[in-house]
């Protein structure tokens, strides 16, 4: 985890590859905890042996739960001390590139795109945001994520 002391230390990483988080395991109860809370109940995700036999070989994470993460990744990579609040702004774009099949292991390598002073003395982050599967050469998500944090 990197923690930094001050907002104004984003300013000079714009354009840099600044944070990788911690691993993160998608398990099948993940999976159907996800489709519980968002009624997404499709066989892909839920039906194990109907998975099986379907064209990813396995039951795969929905993408939007891959996405749903992305607060998880921030968290275990970096710690801002001057920041009393973060809060998650949007999104500007989002891909699902490839599978994520359960017991696949994800973790997310941030790059800030931006960083502009808002209201108060915070500041507003865009992190291009790519996230890996552990032994695939292909991300399986990328997304442009903006982050405001306030001191």
């Amino acid at each position: 985890m990197r923690t930094f002391d001050t907002l104004e230390e984003f300013d000079a990483l714009v354009g840099r590859a600044v944070v990788t988080s911690d691993w993160v395991t998608i398990t099948q109860e993940r999976v159907n905890r996800f489709a519980d809370a968002t009624g997404d109940q499709q066989w892909i995700h839920v039906d194990v042996e109907r998975a099986r036999a379907g064209p990813f070989g396995a039951p795969i994470a929905h993408g939007f739960l891959t996405l749903s993460l992305l607060p998880v990744f921030f968290e275990s990579a970096m710690s801002v001390r001057a920041s009393r609040m973060g809060v998650n702004y949007g999104l500007n774009r989002v891909r699902f590139t490839a599978p994520v099949p359960v017991g696949s292991r994800l973790r997310a390598h941030m790059a800030l795109q931006a960083c502009e002073p808002i209201d108060n003395g915070g500041r507003q982050m865009t992190w291009a945001v790519t996230v890996e599967r552990e032994g695939s050469e292909k991300p399986v998500c990328l997304a442009e994520s903006l982050v405001r944090h306030y001191p």
